[in-house]
């Protein structure tokens, strides 16, 4: 059976153009178009995922998924035009999975849907472009061959590859991957990234899975 992914967006042919993409990848979608029809659709159909725009008519979208969390765990990816931090940090502590910030390519909304559904469906297994992550055995494969990684190296590909697109800063990857607070500098992270990138280049020459954005940080990239 097909995941069902509710699309929430007031711009028909945004959601049109959506919902195309993401049947073009095997899913069943739905589109709500206004904020205040979104709590009882979902109640009553229970989807496997739902595409919430913030900047919806009739009720925001964020006051919608803070709803939501009071009664589903389904996950949440937001979707937003409004880029300021402040606001991505309060869509994330209401409780969504994920978001997206407009102009945005369908093909990255398909990507972090699926991303989203495999680590929410599936906490042990990652797979993408390719790689397959076994957190269990901290194993890592990439088209069927071993990709020898330390436990630091595994965690941090863990990351990148949990949210395609997504730039994280050296900061946050060193909160995320040494969650004891030891202290460590911007080189060391350089340092996996280099090391992981040769690690994935042995097995696949030329790959260029993990980018660098220039005095941000460093993203997963899905090849187009």
């Amino acid at each position: 059976m097909s995941e069902k992914i509710l699309i929430v967006e007031d711009e028909p042919k945004l959601a049109t153009l959506l919902a195309e993409y993401l049947k073009a990848s095997g899913f069943e979608t739905f589109i709500v178009d206004n904020g205040t029809d979104v709590v009882p659709w979902i109640r009553d159909q229970k989807p496997d995922l739902v595409l919430l725009d913030v900047m919806l008519p009739g009720r925001s979208g964020l006051d919608v998924c803070k709803e939501i969390r009071t009664f589903s765990s389904v996950p949440v990816i937001l979707v937003t035009a409004r880029v300021e931090e402040i606001d991505r940090l309060i869509g994330l502590e209401l409780g969504a999975d994920d978001y997206i910030c407009k102009p945005f390519s369908p093909r990255e909304v398909v990507a972090r849907v699926k991303a989203v559904l495999l680590r929410t469906n599936d906490g042990r297994t990652m797979r993408a472009e390719g790689l397959v992550l076994d957190e269990q055995r901290y194993q890592a494969t990439l088209n069927g061959n071993d990709v020898e990684l330390t436990a630091v190296e595994f965690k941090l590909l863990q990351l990148l590859v949990a949210h395609p697109g997504r730039i994280f800063g050296r900061q946050h990857i060193m909160e995320k991957i040494y969650p004891d607070d030891r202290f460590v500098s911007d080189r060391t992270v350089d340092s996996h990234i280099k090391k992981l990138r040769r690690k994935i280049e042995a097995v696949d020459p030329g790959s260029t899975l993990i980018q660098s954005v220039y005095g941000v940080g460093y993203k997963f990239e899905p090849e187009p």
